[in-house]
């Protein structure tokens, strides 16, 4: 008894640790991409992913490689990079909050696709969490207020690609290790920027070089704690805790940038992480 339950709290505390340190990475590239742009800012995030998988699959390359569906591995790849970008775009021209509060939508997108690509059973309680978690986007983007922004469009399109990127990689399913998906998405990203960054590139400054740094140490080692916390604990068990994000982003703003969350700004939160773990609920616990 003891073995399973030390195991399951260090998942959690593994999951924990990774949401903190991806919230802290995005913190990073709100400060870093006014310096040098979004380009290079994606740049150094797939870069250093690449560079860490490089070093961990290094012994097995031949074999992590090897994939039964490149094209799938290519769209994922392409998916994971627009929900990056949009998101990267969006954090550096909205609040941490509300950007982290939107692109928080994305289970119950990615219930909605399910449905409607994979054709899993969507029940009509399903149906509301999905309706309510719409609605707690639509309370913190105010469309037709004097607050409302286009930039916070950026958010929900990254998380609609994000979803994308979620249901291609549930289609893959256990055919496909962990290390291939990562080595693609990291290898499709690093290529492609690369091709392109030099067209936008800013020399960065001192400043915006330990931003960089933060950014790959961060997007590093968040990415390694939650392979481990996943390795440790089942997915069904530790997908509530990605909410604890919205406290993360909640602290930065206010530590780094002095953005106190409105009271809309909480509530649509509140609605958006009720949904989802309703949501989440139901797909875990139904029989």
């Amino acid at each position: 008894m003891t073995g399973p339950v030390t195991d399951r709290n260090r998942a959690i505390l593994y999951m924990i640790s990774a949401i903190f340190l991806f919230a802290l990475m995005d913190a990073s590239v709100k400060s870093l991409a006014p310096r040098v742009g979004v380009l290079p800012t994606l740049w150094a995030r797939y870069t250093g992913q690449m560079v860490l998988v490089l070093i961990l699959v290094a012994p097995r390359l031949n074999t992590v490689i090897r994939t039964k569906y490149p094209m799938v591995q290519f769209l994922r790849s392409l998916l994971l990079m627009g929900a990056t970008a949009f998101f990267f775009t969006g954090i550096s021209l909205i609040a941490l909050t509300d950007a982290a509060a939107l692109m928080s939508i994305n289970p119950v997108l990615i219930t909605l696709g399910a449905w409607a690509i994979l054709r899993e059973p969507l029940g009509p309680r399903r149906v509301i969490g999905i309706v309510v978690a719409l609605c707690g986007a639509l309370i913190i983007i105010r469309p037709g207020s004097a607050v409302f922004s286009t930039a916070a469009l950026l958010p929900l399109a990254a998380a609609v690609c994000y979803s994308g990127y979620a249901l291609l990689t549930r289609k893959v399913g256990s055919d496909e290790s962990v290390w291939t998906s990562l080595f693609y998405t990291g290898l499709v990203g690093t290529i492609l920027l690369s091709m392109v960054v030099p067209f936008a590139w800013q020399t960065p400054d001192t400043t915006g070089m330990l931003l960089m740094c933060a950014l790959v140490a961060c997007g590093t080692l968040g990415q390694m704690a939650l392979i481990r916390a996943f390795s440790l604990g089942e997915a069904a068990m530790l997908a509530p805790y990605s909410y604890v994000g919205l406290i993360f982003a909640a602290i930065w703003s206010v530590i780094f940038f002095a953005e106190l969350p409105d009271a809309w700004t909480v509530v649509g939160a509140l609605v958006i992480a009720g949904a989802g773990l309703y949501v989440w609920h139901r797909e875990t616990f139904r029989h």
